[in-house]
């Protein structure tokens, strides 16, 4: 028996679309922060001083927090072929924005304070604004299109041929949640502020922090109500077979009333809803309170509860046709082989928890609060 047999085929799909789900959350959970740092920096600090104390709270972790945006992408193109042709084709655009703001990132971290200009330094400033709310907008957005269906078809040869244009991406349910990612991310970036500074920064990113909170909270709510009641669902059609080719013109899809059509197939999914409005409210409360550690923690509890809460009551479309529901890509049919998707969990398996262990010991070593006093005092060699 070939080693790889000894794990059945829809298992393995299924553990590669949870993988896929954790190295996205992930993402959102360590790289969110910097994303939301980036988009409060003109705010947070006044003064140039107040806004190198938030840039080098991220400073020496930002680049580390990457690796989850890099996995998960190899994750799409090696264990999901067509997810990952369709969303980069159909994306294109949207994709190249997001790319051109992240690589404003470590230009602005690298540049920004090589000279006293206050010109300049206002520009890198708003450089890395644009490199922070850009990516966790344009996230938002293409989760809101993923919801209402991407109009891509597949011919008989399964060549990809993509109807939409990049405005109209820009509808008005993708941008609510693209403001629902945005609020979500600011958030945890004022949360991650708290943590990690003192004085002015730490009380101007508490206030938006909270007003950001409650616009995540009444946005997701909207935009549920918004899915329940105004755009259609899928659904599968006669016999499911989870362990058969993957090839979408294999199966039938069916267009149904709503995609809250799951949570009565699977009411246990309702928990994920309930812990991003949970965590969302709590991320509040503890911007008020001024508690650091808790804060982050709940603001990482409302990212895990509303990212879960797309991938579980979708599933298991990971990406459905608008215009063709039959082309429509799901866990069972757009995956990479067997023997595949095995090597990789294998993989997965020797290599995620080095790099959690990794990650945790970075975390552990700058560990401490970051004031002006220490920008001051090393101000040639901090950011």
């Amino acid at each position: 028996m070939i080693l790889n047999e000894l794990v059945p085929f829809e298992f393995l799909r299924v553990i590669w679309w949870a993988l896929l789900g954790v190295l996205l959350t992930g993402f959102a959970l360590t790289d969110g922060f910097d994303l939301g740092v980036g988009a409060l920096l003109p705010f947070v600090g006044k003064t140039d001083s107040e806004r190198r104390v938030a840039i080098n709270t991220i400073g020496p972790v930002w680049e580390g927090n990457q690796v989850w945006f890099i996995l998960g992408g190899g994750a799409i193109f090696a264990a999901w072929p067509p997810l990952y042709a369709v969303s980069f084709s159909g994306f294109y655009l949207a994709m190249f924005a997001v790319l051109a703001a992240l690589i404003l990132r470590p230009v602005g971290f690298k540049y920004r304070s090589k000279r006293e200009s206050a010109l300049w330094r206002n520009g890198w400033d708003w450089a890395l604004f644009v490199g922070g709310f850009v990516p966790a907008l344009i996230f938002g957005v293409a989760m809101g299109n993923v919801l209402q269906g991407v109009p891509f078809r597949l011919n008989e040869d399964l060549k990809i041929f993509y109807d939409g244009t990049f405005f109209g991406l820009l509808n008005p349910f993708a941008l609510l949640t693209g403001i629902v990612s945005l609020s979500m991310l600011i958030t945890h970036g004022a949360a991650w502020l708290q943590l990690k500074a003192e004085g002015p920064v730490r009380d101007r990113a508490r206030a938006i922090g909270s007003v950001a909170a409650l616009v995540t909270i009444v946005t997701y709510v909207l935009a549920g109500l918004w899915l329940a009641g105004g755009i259609g669902g899928y659904s599968l059609v006669g016999q499911i077979v989870s362990d058969g080719p993957s090839n979408p013109t294999f199966s039938e899809t069916a267009r149904t009333a709503s995609w809250f059509g799951a949570f009565a197939e699977r009411p246990w999914i309702a928990v994920a809803p309930v812990l991003g409005l949970l965590g969302s409210l709590l991320a509040f409360f503890g911007l008020r309170a001024g508690k650091d550690v808790a804060t982050l923690l709940y603001s990482k509890l409302a990212i895990i509860g509303i990212i879960s809460s797309v991938g579980l009551t979708m599933f298991p479309y990971i990406l459905p046709s608008s215009i063709d529901a039959r082309s429509s890509l799901t866990v069972w049919n757009a995956s990479s082989s067997q023997q595949t998707l095995f090597v990789m969990l294998v993989a997965a398996v020797i290599f995620v928890p080095i790099i959690l262990a990794y990650t945790a010991w970075v975390y552990k070593v700058l560990w401490g609060k970051v004031t002006e006093a220490d920008i001051n005092r090393d101000h040639e060699t901090v950011y």
